[in-house]
């Protein structure tokens, strides 16, 4: 028999603040140690019906339990994540099933005797458009009054989809910033008014509320005693989940949103372009994780999703990803839209720089598909073709790569407000740049078009 017990170099960081347990891979597999200090509550999680009720509804991961030597210890194999994201590469549309499912989560945990002992919007993933928990730790037993976790639901959720909605969608981000959430006080102020009755309740006067007990737990008086009936609480979180239900993103135009609608593309270029791409991925099979930069509406992710490839769907316009996240909902494909910025990609944050990480230490891909997006990197953001190369061939083992030369009528667009800075822009120039980190296997030209299709392997991969 195997034994799997957690080493420190394959303890998963983040996991440091939970007493509960720990998080730990060994040989690619995720794994989640139990300690005996939440044995009881892991108990009635799993004899009351709870755990059943939780993976029937797909709110909750299922795992199974794995042989372990310890009597003391239980150690489960849950259900693996294809992709960790973090909630400030979320659309709206993923924040607001994220929160809904985290409030469903907990009214069902209350008909069983328990609740969760945190609201963090880490918790939370998306496996095929679906938001599920991943920590089988968040429960505790359940004493009538407040939910422990509720100001941290309104930090980690309310607030964030608050200022999405009523300020920018791109408000979200702000919660790289705050790895706990966005302060209630911060976002007040922002809002000014704005959010109605929900926000003045669960964002001012909650605001004030935290202002005030921190004022009072200075005193040196007995610790204030908060009590609140079961009945109540829970109209409190139905109350919650309707508001959120409300919540609807009004329509929007922005750069890449209705891009495929104003491409210079014909209908052919499009079929032979999804064609070339289907075949390039083909040949570098098997495949099992793409990640797709600037996948827009997820057009050319879903010739990968096709073969059977897990796609992550980055792209920087947030219509974009709301709608490619709203189609994968329905259809349930194997797709993660993300929110991303290649010029500026998630960085490494929380204590000591370790809790979350960089796209690149999650999980890197087979294939990265990289389709009209070089010109935006190279001339609007003045990035050097060799560096995004380099950066390129250090993070999967083949590439399908779009050259757009300066001929291209969006690339025109590009040059017309600014100095043409760019001498060594043009496809032998491209190739010059990546044939230094990356061996050509094709090259077909796109018909109709100025444009070329590569399919570039690593030289990382060949040594």
């Amino acid at each position: 028999m195997m034994t799997i017990a957690a080493t420190e170099s394959q303890r998963e960081f983040s996991s440091f603040r939970d007493p509960s347990g720990v998080i730990f891979e060994q040989d690619g597999i995720v794994y989640r140690k139990i300690n005996p200090v939440y044995m009881n509550q892991y108990g009635h999680l799993m004899t009351s019906g709870l755990y059943e009720a939780l993976v029937a509804a797909r709110l909750l991961i299922p795992h199974e339990t794995v042989n372990q030597e310890k009597e003391d210890e239980i150690l489960i194999h849950p259900e693996q994540v294809p992709f960790i994201s973090y909630p400030y590469e979320w659309c709206f549309e993923q924040y607001r099933d994220a929160a809904l499912a985290t409030l469903r989560i907990q009214l069902l945990a209350m008909q069983f005797g328990m609740t969760l002992k945190d609201a963090s919007a880490y918790n939370i993933q998306f496996i095929n458009g679906q938001a599920l928990l991943i920590d089988t730790l968040s429960f505790e037993m359940y004493d009538e009054g407040p939910w422990a976790a509720y100001g941290q639901f309104c930090r980690h959720f309310f607030a964030p989809l608050m200022l999405m909605l009523h300020i920018d969608p791109r408000m979200g981000k702000m919660m790289q910033d705050y790895i706990d959430g966005i302060p209630l006080d911060l976002t007040d102020h922002l809002l000014r008014g704005k959010g109605g009755f929900a926000a003045w309740q669960h964002i001012h006067l909650h605001a004030l509320a935290v202002k005030q007990y921190g004022r009072e737990g200075k005193k040196e008086e007995k610790p204030i005693q908060l009590s609140l009936k079961k009945a109540l609480l829970v109209s409190m979180i139905d109350s919650l989940i309707r508001s959120i239900e409300n919540l609807k993103q009004k329509k929007q135009i922005t750069e890449w949103g209705d891009y495929y609608s104003d491409t210079n593309y014909t209908d052919d270029s499009v079929k032979q372009k999804e064609s070339i791409v289907t075949e390039y991925l083909k040949k570098t099979a098997p495949v099992s994780l793409v990640w797709d930069f600037g996948a827009n509406d997820g057009r050319y992710s879903r010739c990968a999703v096709n073969l059977g490839a897990y796609v992550i769907a980055f792209d920087i316009d947030p219509v974009a990803v709301s709608r490619n996240y709203l189609a994968n909902r329905k259809t349930k494909d194997k797709m993660l839209p993300l929110l991303l910025d290649l010029t500026c990609p998630s960085p490494a944050i929380g204590f000591a720089n370790r809790e979350r990480k960089t796209i690149a230490r999650r999980k890197k891909p087979d294939v990265i598909l990289m389709l009209a997006v070089i010109h935006h990197l190279a001339i609007s953001n003045n990035l050097p073709l060799e560096m995004i190369a380099a950066w390129l061939a250090s993070l999967s083992k083949y590439l399908i790569i779009e050259f757009v030369p300066k001929e291209d009528s969006q690339v025109k667009i590009l040059l017309k407000t600014r100095i043409d800075i760019f001498p060594d822009y043009h496809e032998t120039g491209f190739e010059s740049a990546f044939g230094k980190y990356f061996q050509l296997c094709d090259k077909t030209p796109i018909q109709q078009s100025k444009r070329t299709l590569y399919l570039l392997k690593t030289k990382l991969a060949l040594s």
